[in-house]
């Protein structure tokens, strides 16, 4: 009971990853972190301590892999040969408009983006920084939508920048707007709401959760974006200014893992600032109205992607207040895959050739954990079926040159809508359980109305 005393004190928590964002700082700013620099900071941290044994096949690296070692988040596009017979992007005039899938719960969305800057502790990837910025998006059921325009996909800046990464621009493709209504009212009459953060892929931007998200908050839902600055390869702040990926050519998961869990914290601590009638954001922006007084801080959870979905043990394994969370094909790194998360409930959803028999941090977690567990895998689908890049790469598909057997290289041979429909609803499934004492079937083992997941645990 010590160990887990120790963890229910958040401002502790907050003071030793600060440390450790620290020395991170002192080290990047002298160049790339050395593994043995890496390894030494990682002492001082919660969540670092390497699990022991196991060779990781899905993400490679071992159990504290390096950045190039690490499970690729971005989609592999074709190279263009001079004999190549693909259409070339240029070759098509009229802009492609790309959208996103409508979310299907009862409630219309709203959203609101957030600038909090952490005064504790520099930025840990770039040098002579005083402290840490990041843009947090909040999803929600909306009160009203008349006069709340829709929040885009990607802001202009991190859209064009997006955009370029792909060898493309805003005059190819439009990117897509959200179901989100900037700013609307949150429903209060639906009472306090579980609040549910996303973290996404390594370098990946907090849009890419988007579909997901944005569904969640429609059935009653508060969920909450990071964008971890630096780590992701384009942040837009309120000013305009973008900030791109940063981070150092060699740095191990777990520090990577450590900054994040650092940021999710600290946004914690806001959002509960925030119920207490604060406004902590850098600019003083209008908060929805309604935002203090819906959110409920005892029931928090936390579901990811890839990387995110190592953030979500990994979080969860620091701070107590994170009660369930949710692995969206992502393997483990250090403590939390050899320790496990007690008794608190977690699920497991991978792609079809990656689960515990191919990835031996899930053994070890799945071991360890305790608690209510689910272990699924989805037939038809890669990496990417678990991120926005399922909606986005068909309707990319001719400016960048993708044939279909390219994209079914990327995405696997699952319909885009199907994967996200099965997705949608164990999320839903699971933290309904979780936090609203909803029955759901599915849980409970091979549903004939999703026979593309198998239980494997």
């Amino acid at each position: 009971m010590g160990k887990h005393a120790r963890r229910r004190q958040p401002n502790r928590i907050a003071a030793r990853a600060a440390t450790t964002a620290g020395a991170l700082a002192v080290v990047i700013g002298a160049g790339a972190i050395p593994a043995n620099a890496a390894t030494k900071a990682a002492t001082a941290r919660p969540d670092t301590d390497p699990a022991k044994g196991g060779d990781l096949q899905h993400d490679g690296g071992g159990p504290d892999a390096t950045l190039s070692q690490m499970q690729n988040d971005l989609p592999t596009l074709p190279q263009k040969s001079s004999g190549s017979t693909t259409m070339s992007p240029r070759a098509l005039t009229a802009p492609t408009k790309v959208t996103l899938p409508a979310p299907i719960g009862k409630y219309p969305v709203g959203t609101v983006s957030l600038h909090l800057r952490d005064t504790s502790r520099p930025d840990p990837y770039v040098s002579g920084t005083t402290y840490r910025d990041l843009m947090v998006q909040v999803w929600y059921p909306a009160a009203a939508t008349t006069g709340y325009g829709n929040s885009p996909w990607l802001a202009t800046n991190a859209a064009n920048s997006f955009l370029s990464r792909q060898g493309l621009n805003s005059s190819q493709v439009s990117l897509p707007t959200t179901a989100g209504h900037t700013g609307a009212p949150v429903l209060t009459s639906a009472g306090k709401l579980p609040v549910i953060f996303y973290s996404t892929g390594l370098r990946s931007d907090r849009s890419l959760g988007t579909t997901l998200v944005q569904d969640m908050a429609s059935r009653g839902y508060i969920v909450v974006m990071v964008d971890h600055t630096h780590d992701a390869n384009e942040v837009q702040f309120p000013n305009g200014s973008l900030q791109k990926g940063a981070l150092p050519s060699v740095i191990h998961a777990s520090d990577i893992l450590a900054v994040r869990s650092a940021d999710i914290s600290f946004t914690l601590n806001e959002l509960t600032a925030i119920t207490k009638g604060t406004n902590p954001t850098v600019e003083k922006s209008a908060l929805p109205t309604g935002l203090s007084t819906t959110m409920d801080m005892s029931k928090v959870g936390i579901f990811g992607w890839s990387l995110g979905g190592a953030e979500a043990g990994t979080a969860m394994y620091n701070d107590s207040r994170i009660k369930a969370g949710f692995n969206l094909d992502g393997t483990f790194y250090g403590t939390v895959a050899s320790k496990g998360l007690g008794k608190r409930p977690f699920m497991l959803m991978s792609a079809q050739s990656h689960n515990l028999s191919t990835d031996s941090s899930w053994r070890s977690f799945w071991a360890a954990t305790t608690g209510t567990k689910y272990d699924v895998r989805v037939a038809g689908t890669k990496h990417l079926s678990f991120s926005d890049n399922e909606y986005l790469l068909p309707q990319e598909a001719s400016r960048l040159g993708m044939s279909t057997t390219q994209l079914q290289s990327e995405l696997g041979t699952i319909s885009q809508t199907r994967a996200v429909t099965v997705e949608r609803a164990y999320l839903a499934a699971f933290f309904g359980s979780q936090f609203k004492g909803e029955k759901w079937s599915i849980l409970n083992g091979p549903s004939s109305s999703y026979p593309e997941v198998s239980f494997v645990s």
